[in-house]
């Protein structure tokens, strides 16, 4: 998914320059002559995932827009651009939020580092904002992914039980994201920042599981060494995640019932009940009916758990959000593994909304924490993900020429195989490469006309990116312009920057 810079410039000419710049590097660009324009554009809910504002505009400065930002509630970075501000006014808009500044002419690569650095600053602050809501219970359902159909009705469901202390089943199948929903419930309820305790019930072994729920005094059974309070007291105040609830055996759901009824428990050995207060959020991805009808759940607790059922959907049903969490899921890891991918290649995103991904979010989460790990592009490729797409990645030594195999030669008796001569060698060469090795008569040409030639053909490969051009040939720009300095070659470097402009100055 494309990242989208709001280009906000009074300049026409300066607008539709950046634009060039950011689309030949992969970014979408959206357009604001002012302030004003600016404000309504990212109020409409439009994308935006970085603003270059220029600070000296007519009506409201870049100064005011960027104060406007930030009272409104935009997060979004904001690279400041200025053109005859001095070092005072560029230090009060770093002040007021702005990540970074440059001032015009700018070259396009100082433009690319400055937005890209900006995007890994912006993720970098949202990774640790999700961290701390999801440290301190506050996660809502705002922080939830999608928008698509069936999540805009679990949103709907769940804010509204989240007001009320009504007991909420929330089925799905595995990996759906079944307990991202219960702390959303748990985060948009009076309980947000109190406890949020989630239990597997299917992960705790028969004989522990009364001891963990409910706690146990000392002295209570052989090994019962120090009192333990149990979940049910770990979560009193807030809310108690009782994960994969089909699991529990028959004789802890009679317990738990007792739980939810009277909001009391009795540990393990303890004499007297304890009450507690705790809201109960379960879920399965079980069919609790027919459990319940084949004996192996009770009823009671089925119709105690089930006041409030919230069905999370399936990632195959809701395909439309599969790139919103993708996105989401490079810019976690890029952080976690200090990565700087961009995000997926269009191809990419296609397969990866096509397939049907039935380990759900997990599958898919876990799908693009490998592809960020194997990455060596901005963007994700499709053989970054070989289990799904099928394709297998190149192999390291693609990119080099294939070994020259010499001619086969018949070994004389006693002796080894004889060497190919350098004649053999130099008849093997093509005629027709790009860069001629060989000159009319079939001798080898100089290094320096190799060069030239190699340099001019780079040049038009590039369409005079002078940048890429040295970064492909493995020297430095001022040693490339030197050399095309000296090969005579400034027409051609000339000819090609005429017409496509690549590397000309923002004015």
């Amino acid at each position: 998914m494309a990242k989208t810079v709001l280009v906000v410039d009074d300049d026409p000419t300066q607008r539709r320059l950046i634009q060039a710049v950011l689309e030949r590097e992969g970014f979408a660009v959206s357009h604001a002559e002012n302030g004003d324009e600016a404000m309504r554009h990212l109020g409409s809910g439009a994308g935006v995932d970085v603003v270059l504002l220029d600070l000296v505009m007519p009506g409201i400065s870049g100064q005011d827009t960027l104060a406007e930002m930030r009272a409104r509630g935009f997060s979004q970075p904001v690279i400041v651009v200025t053109a005859t501000g001095g070092i005072d006014t560029v230090v009060q808009a770093m002040q007021a939020g702005a990540v970074d500044f440059f001032i015009k002419p700018a070259a396009p690569e100082r433009i690319i580092v400055s937005i890209r650095n900006a995007l890994s600053m912006g993720a970098l602050k949202g990774e640790v904002d999700r961290l701390k809501k999801h440290q301190s219970g506050r996660t809502t359902f705002e922080d939830l992914i999608g928008s698509s159909a069936p999540m805009t009705m679990v949103k709907r469901l769940g804010e509204r039980a989240a007001k009320s202390s009504i007991p909420i089943l929330i089925t799905g199948e595995s990996g759906v994201g079944k307990e991202v929903i219960a702390r959303a419930v748990h985060g948009s309820s009076e309980r947000a920042g109190k406890p949020f305790v989630a239990v597997n019930c299917g992960a705790i072994p028969e004989n522990l599981v009364e001891s963990i729920l409910f706690g146990h005094e000392k002295g209570s059974f052989t090994g019962a060494t120090d009192k333990h309070l149990g979940k049910f007291q770990e979560a009193n105040g807030g809310t108690l995640f009782l994960d994969e609830v089909g699991e529990l055996p028959l004789d802890i759901q009679v317990k738990l019932l007792r739980a939810l009824q009277e909001s009391e428990i009795d540990p393990v050995g303890a004499k007297r009940s304890i009450k507690v207060d705790v809201r109960i959020v379960s879920a399965t991805n079980r069919d609790l009916g027919q459990a319940v009808k084949d004996g192996r759940f009770r009823e009671d607790l089925f119709y105690r758990l089930n006041v409030f059922p919230i069905e999370a959907p399936a990632l195959r049903e809701r395909k439309d959000d599969v790139p919103a969490l993708v996105d989401a899921f490079v810019r976690r890891f890029n952080v976690e593994e200090g990565k700087s991918v961009v995000g997926a290649a269009p191809e990419t995103m296609a397969f990866l909304a096509a397939f049907d991904w039935p380990g759900n979010v997990r599958q898919l989460e876990n799908a693009v924490y490998r592809a960020i790990v194997l990455a060596d592009a901005p963007y994700l490729q499709p053989h970054d993900f070989p289990a799904i797409s099928g394709v297998a990645a190149p192999p390291p030594e693609a990119a080099a020429p294939p070994a020259r195999t010499p001619p086969a030669r018949t070994p004389v008796a006693g002796m080894p195989a004889a060497l190919p001569t350098p004649q053999q060698l130099i008849s093997d060469l093509s005629q027709d490469a790009p860069v001629r090795i060989l000159d009319a008569r079939g001798h080898l040409r100089t290094l320096e006309e190799i060069e030239r030639d190699l340099i001019q053909l780079a040049i038009g490969i590039y369409a005079g990116h002078m940048s890429e051009v040295a970064r492909r040939l493995g020297i430095g720009r001022s040693t490339l312009y030197r050399k095309v300095r000296e090969q005579g070659l400034e027409d051609v470097v000339k000819g090609v920057s005429d017409e496509a402009d690549p590397e000309a100055k923002v004015a």
